[in-house]
């Protein structure tokens, strides 16, 4: 079935709803059957040479059949994927989706709705989960907030945010370059890497946000803090802003919330939060203590699409003082007028609170999980995930082929194989897991040692992928480990 007929009138719409309505069933069909079986797949399997050259065919310009290319993507693209649907998924941060979010997703692209601004539903949608999240992190109601793509996005506008304030709203026009004061801004050494991508993007450059040591707990030295930001005073420096993390990108770390609020508050800095997985901890007993302060943040940045486990992409960020936060990005125009009644009504709008006009309804995906399965099984499904951090845990300490190489705080587990050559071995230990389609860890390194890293962020994870992981990671080292110490081979591979 083509839906662009010869000789029809411009509209894109079918002539045959009924044999779409048909098709469109079986498309839904085939990803409900992708979800449901989706561990007798390999987590992620390597694209052969001649897929790849598919998709540099020309640019179509006749059409298809929407059938044929709904083939080509169950052929060329499914078996493909990073595979963080699938529970053996452990190698970065990623949600794993969930049947009711995926639906609702098919919903909010046959609305089509722009939720940069204007007066309708949609736009409300996304203030309910405003006022939903001001309650979960006790901000007050003076507080905005705004979905965007990812936590990249929301440290992003936190950043812009605090730098208007600390340089007046007039540098909007006149530029950074003009300002008078020299900013300085502190996160962790161990932080993510976006907010330093955020001070690059905003003008104020890299090496303005310092990088504080961590201590034993990899959590931010507080008193290394305190000393950076009197000698940047010193230096003729204003110290403006400090970003603390919950949940750092190598082993899910959490800074001390509280005390580097009362630092925040004494030192006159805008206190932002990297909350990008980690701050939906929120919702478990056990960690819950451990984000005190949370509340006391001028802005927070989280993620709904990873421990939430909302399809991407459905970022959000949070700015304690709402009017701070339009002055930051409101921009009249004419063809934006204002009205009190009509579609043109509203105001504020979305687009007053970020750089994007045209919005998506990433809102709706998250409204339907959190209702389809409340916040106490959200919160189960998160503690489940640190639960088989610490199975792995105790598994590593079990085996004296392994070694744990940081202390398990949350959900990530980083370790690795003995050997003598550990480094590499580790590493070809990874990738021999990503190929095999049995487990897909990543890597980092934990003072200055690679280390295998799983981070469990998965609702379908269970222990018996946990397992698979262990096996594949002795059997791929123990075959690894004889290798090195072959002469022969470890010529060979060093070659």
């Amino acid at each position: 079935m083509s839906l662009r007929e010869p000789g029809r009138d411009n509209s894109l719409d079918p002539q045959d709803w009924a044999s779409l309505r048909a098709q469109g069933h079986r498309m839904l069909d085939d990803m409900l059957d992708y979800v449901e079986h989706i561990r007798e797949r390999p987590v992620w399997q390597p694209m052969p040479g001649e897929v790849r050259e598919r998709f540099h065919a020309g640019l179509p310009v006749a059409p298809s059949e929407l059938s044929a290319v709904h083939a080509e993507f169950m052929r060329d693209i499914v078996p493909y994927s990073n595979g963080n649907v699938h529970p053996g998924f452990m190698g970065w941060v990623h949600g794993g989706g969930n049947a009711a979010g995926m639906l609702a997703d098919m919903l909010a692209a046959g609305l089509n709705a722009n939720l940069g601004g204007r007066d309708h539903a949609p736009v409300e949608v996304e203030k309910q989960i405003l006022e939903w999240m001001r309650e979960l992190f006790g901000f007050p109601l003076t507080a905005s907030g705004l979905f965007v793509t990812g936590t990249s996005m929301a440290n992003l506008i936190a950043v812009l945010v605090a730098r208007d304030v600390a340089l007046g709203f007039d540098i909007r026009r006149i530029g950074v370059g003009a300002a008078k004061k020299r900013l300085t801004a502190y996160t962790s050494a161990a932080a993510h890497g976006s907010l330093r991508k955020a001070f690059d993007c905003c003008g104020l450059g890299g090496d303005a946000l310092r990088l504080v040591p961590v201590d034993h707990r990899h959590q931010m030295n507080l008193a290394a803090l305190r000393r950076m930001i009197e000698s940047d005073r010193r230096g003729g420096y204003t110290p403006f802003f400090v970003a603390g993390s919950v949940g750092t990108v190598d082993i899910g770390a959490i800074d001390d919330l509280d005390t580097l609020a009362a630092i925040a508050h004494e030192e006159g800095l805008w206190l932002h939060v990297d909350g990008a997985y980690g701050a939906l901890g929120v919702l478990v007993p056990e960690i819950a203590p451990r984000l005190a302060g949370i509340e006391a943040a001028d802005s927070l940045a989280f993620d709904f699409h990873k421990w939430g486990q909302v399809p991407y992409d459905a970022g959000f960020v949070m700015v304690r003082n709402g009017e701070l936060h339009r002055k930051a990005f409101a921009a009249p125009a004419a063809y934006l007028e204002r009205e009190t009644r009509g579609l043109a009504a509203g105001s504020p709008w979305p687009c007053d609170l970020g750089p994007d006009m045209s919005r998506g309804f990433s809102a709706l995906k998250t409204w339907f999980t959190l209702k389809v399965y409340g916040l106490h099984a959200l919160g189960q499904s998160i503690a489940g995930t640190c639960e088989l951090a610490r199975y792995l845990e105790r598994r590593i300490a079990e085996i004296e082929e392994l070694e744990l190489l940081a202390p398990v705080q949350l959900n990530i587990v980083c370790f690795r194989y003995r050997s003598a050559d550990a480094d590499r071995v580790n590493a070809r230990i990874v990738t021999e897991l990503q190929e095999s389609g049995v487990a897909a860890p990543s890597t980092t390194r934990i003072n200055g040692a690679l280390a295998i890293r799983a981070a469990i962020t998965n609702h379908r994870t269970n222990r018996s992928d946990i397992d698979a992981l262990v096996e594949a990671t002795l059997s791929s080292g123990r075959a690894l480990a004889s290798e090195v110490e072959d002469p022969e081979l470890e010529a060979a591979l060093r070659e």
